[in-house]
């Protein structure tokens, strides 16, 4: 997604308060993104539960890439919004609601099971 001046964009300003709406829902999402970063940074420094070390990295790991992601999906996601207010059109879905859903699921019993066993 390419950052443009507004007067550079095509379409009419939105009201401003689907544009302050959109905004506060970015940074919903741009919260989440950076609890799974603390997440992972709490398995690598505290889950010395989970054996062997590369399970414990490779679960950090996949924290943090998917705080990376999310940080990444927020973005486009308010910039595709943003587009559609401005141009009169429905507002796309967004694929990372799902993907984010599932991926959280998986980690969670992933981390849950390791804990337990």
């Amino acid at each position: 997604m390419e950052l443009h001046m507004q007067e550079d964009l095509p379409g009419r300003e939105p009201d401003y308060r689907f544009s302050l709406a959109n905004e506060r829902t970015f940074l919903a999402w741009i919260r989440t993104s950076l609890a799974l970063l603390g997440g992972g940074l709490l398995v690598h420094q505290f889950g010395t539960r989970i054996e062997p070390d590369w399970l414990r990295l490779g679960l950090s790991s996949s924290f943090m890439l998917s705080a990376a992601a999310l940080a990444v999906g927020a973005f486009r996601q308010w910039g595709r919004n943003q587009q559609a207010m401005r141009l009169d059109q429905p507002l796309p879905r967004s694929p990372t609601i799902i993907s984010l859903a599932i991926f959280i699921a998986t980690l969670s019993m992933i981390t849950l099971g390791f804990l337990i066993w």
